[in-house]
Formats: C-alpha cells, structure tokens, sequence
C-alpha cells in the first residue's frame, strides 16, 4: 500500500513531531504528571496557537477540516510523548459530538471557544453497569417546567478534572437497555448538582467520577435530538476508537524500538544479550507486530467511515488486532528489560502502563473481535438472502 502522506499532512506530522521533540522530553513530561492538575495548560494554549486543536472540525467553524488521517498523525505522535493533555476526550470525543449534533448557533458559539483553547468539553458517558454497552444508561433526565433535571452517576470521564464544560448521557424515555430514548445534554462543569471525584489512573492520566444530583438543564443545552442520540454516540465513539488506536501504534514503536537498543547494549557474558538467538526472534516478532498493527490502523484511516457497517467493521478490527499487538509488544518489552522494565523511573513502564489502558478503552480484544464477527455474520446472511454478493 502506498501510504505516503501529501504536502499538508507532512507539515502536519513534522509540527507535531517537533512539539514533543522539543516540549515533551521524558524529564518535563515526568514532571507534569506530579503536579496536581496532571496536565499543563500551557501547552494546551501551545495546541491552539499551532492550529492543532482545530484539526477535526470544519473550515466554516474555524478548523483545518482534518480527516482520519490527520488525526492519526496527530495521535500518533502524542503516543511516542505520552502526551497527558485531553486532546483525546476534549477535541476528537466531546468536540465530535457538538460537529456532529449541534445546531448552527450552538456550533457557532462553541467551536470557535474550543479551538481557542478557551473551552473544554469532555463526555461523561459510561456506567458501572454499562462496561462497554455504550446504551446501558440509567442516569435519567425528565422534564419539569421549562428544564430537565438530570439524576444519575457516571463513571471513568476521562479529562473532567480540566473541562469547563460535560456532555452528560441521559436516558430520557425506555428501558435501562433501549438505544432509542437516550438524549445529551451539555453544562458548566461547575454546575450545582455536579461532584466530581478525581483520581489519577494507572497510566498517570486524570478522570473523574461524577455525580449527578437535581441538576437543572435548559431545553437550549440539548444537544442533538430528543431521545435519538445513540447512533451518533456509537459512531463518534468508533472515531474515538481509532483515534486511540493510533496513539498506540506511536506507543508500540517506542516500546519496540527502545526494546531493540537496550538489547543491543546490555551485555552478559561479554556480549550483548541481543545476540542472543531466542532474543534475535523476539524481537522480530515484535517488529512484525508492530507493522501489522500499523497496517491496520492505515486500514481503518483509509476506510469508507462515513457507511455506518465500514466504520464498526474498521473500528472494531483495528482495536482487536492492534489490541493482541499492545500485550504481544509489551509484556516483551518488560520481560526483555527485566528488572528494569517494571521500575517507574524508567520510561518503559510508562509505555505499557498507557498501552495496556488503550487496550481496554472504548472494549477490549474480545468486545471488538465479537462485534466484528457479529458483523461479518451479519454481511453473510444479507448475502445468502439475496442471493447475490455483498460489498460490504
């Protein structure tokens, strides 16, 4: 496959490669973890000035009118930094539900403000019920006078702790399981009737659990269709889902290749332990699953996603397969770094920790190898009915 990038997204990949290169070292990027807030709104302010919080959205709003691919240079990229601001959660998740769903004037408003940098919005979506049923909703909405109040609690919202503004999931009409009567409704963050609980997750990222107690929310912040937001939910989390898969990809050949050098330095017995016949072939098996996982990825970026069946089928293939590659690829790093490979003062452990959590974000291996099964199945059933050849 010929996958060379044009002139506008090698401009892309060099700025992005540049920012971490010269704003992200190991040693300042250790240090924003410590802090309190996880997070420096400095380079936040950085992303905007750079244009690269404006990459998704569209030319009319003020953005570049990216497509999958750029912001898969731009993931991937912030994978090889670990990058802990919420581009993720803020920009491709939350800002992808407002293109998506929102209003000229709503549109209008907020775009501008989030590639600003001036607003964060992030989506509070999951549930501990839910795991990854992204209809399971219980937190519920009902209408009293002129305002909603929204009761409810969500789990895991990845980014709250440095939103000024949630997406918040409620289901509206039907049962706890129905896709149909779920609606979305968008709030100052600090909101009366919003707590959140903030923590900072294994990978040393930040999330919040969030409480929902009579929060009043004017019919005006509806974002979307009343009681018909899942559809648009699902696809803009299978967006999100490659988005995260190309974070992966760019933590995989970190790990990878810092694997190889350490291997090729580190010696016993007078020689280096890469020298070593059954290292030889470990690291070749992780370049290979490295370059699959890459193929993939390019696989999903270039798929038809606006097709609602390509877009589930690409997502969920991705995110299995580069999933298998995440535990292949990493657990070698550790076990081929030994002792060194655990220890939190050298970066290797960082790596895996971000890349075990990605290979569980949005579901894991099995989730995504049944969906995409189920989906295949589904295509040969709509074959064998009509009697004729399914394209897709």
């Amino acid at each position: 496959m010929n996958f060379d990038y044009n002139e506008e997204q090698t401009l892309l990949d060099n700025m992005v490669t540049s920012f971490v290169r010269d704003n992200y070292d190991w040693d300042t990027r250790c240090s924003i973890v410590k802090t309190e807030s996880g997070w420096k709104e400095e380079n936040w302010k950085q992303f905007a000035e750079l244009g690269l919080l404006g990459v998704p959205f569209e030319e009319a709003h003020g953005g570049l009118g990216g497509q999958a691919t750029d912001i898969m240079i731009v993931m991937e990229q912030f994978g090889k930094g670990l990058v802990v601001e919420p581009y993720m959660s803020s920009i491709i998740l939350a800002g992808g539900l407002i293109s998506k769903l929102g209003s000229d004037n709503q549109k209008e408003q907020i775009i501008p403000e989030i590639i600003s940098g001036k607003q964060r919005y992030v989506f509070a979506y999951a549930e501990p019920q839910s795991r990854f049923d992204l209809f399971d909703v219980k937190c519920s909405a009902s209408l009293d006078g002129e305002n909603y109040v929204i009761n409810g609690f969500k789990s895991v919202v990845f980014g709250a702790s440095m939103a000024t503004h949630v997406i918040i999931s409620a289901r509206t009409s039907g049962d706890q399981r129905s896709k149909s009567g779920i609606t979305l409704f968008m709030v100052d963050i600090k909101s009366d009737g919003i707590t959140l609980q903030n923590y900072p997750t294994i990978d040393e990222y930040r999330a919040s659990e969030v409480v929902i107690e009579n929060l009043k929310v004017s019919k005006d912040n509806i974002l979307g269709s009343i009681d018909d937001s899942y559809e648009a939910i699902e696809e803009q989390i299978d967006l999100s889902t490659i988005a995260v898969c190309s974070e992966a990809v760019g933590i995989l050949q970190v790990l990878k290749d810092s694997t190889n050098d350490y291997c090729k330095n580190r010696k016993q017995f007078g020689q280096p332990i890469g020298a070593n016949q059954v290292i030889k072939h470990r690291l070749v098996d992780m370049m290979i699953e490295y370059e699959q996982a890459k193929s993939i990825l390019y696989m999903a970026v270039t798929a038809d996603l606006s097709n609602p069946i390509e877009r589930r089928k690409a997502a969920s293939a991705a995110k299995a397969r580069i999933g298998k590659a995440i535990k292949f690829v990493g657990e070698n790093a550790i076990q081929l770094h030994g002792g060194m490979g655990v220890v939190d003062e050298y970066m290797i452990s960082h790596f895996f920790k971000r890349a075990t959590m990605i290979g569980i974000l949005f579901g894991n291996v099995d989730f995504h190898m049944k969906r995409y099964i189920e989906l295949t199945q589904s295509d040969i059933q709509s074959t064998d009915e009509s009697g004729g050849i399914s394209l897709s």
